[in-house]
């Protein structure tokens, strides 16, 4: 199974841009595919951004143009470059391996979008 530890979330102004990065350990990642989730205070968990071992790639449709999911299987490592940051993007974002039913997921990383 694989295990995911996601970091670089903060605060950012609206417009302004983060990177999230999801690392992850086991021998299954690059078979794997991964998610973002995110969760905002009061709402249902939802999907960001997938990708699958062939880096083929979905959106949500309110984040599309504006955040880019990727990964580096030789680093195991999945990314979410997320740019013109709106204040509803403000969430805890979750990295998730292996779908969401079974998969494992991390600990979370709060993006806060506010001036």
């Amino acid at each position: 199974q694989v295990q995911v530890v996601e970091s670089g979330g903060g605060l950012v102004q609206p417009g302004g841009s983060l990177r999230l990065s999801c690392a992850a350990s086991g021998s299954f990642f690059n078979i794997a595919a991964m998610g973002w989730y995110r969760q905002a205070p009061g709402k249902q968990r939802e999907l960001v951004a997938s990708i699958t071992s062939g880096s083929s790639t979905n959106y949500v449709d309110s984040v599309k143009g504006r955040f880019t999911i990727s990964r580096d299987n030789p680093k195991n490592t999945v990314y979410l470059q997320m740019n013109s940051l709106k204040p509803e993007d403000t969430a805890v974002y979750y990295c998730n391996a292996g779908g969401p039913k079974f998969g494992s997921w991390g600990q979370g990383t709060q993006v806060t979008v506010s001036s």
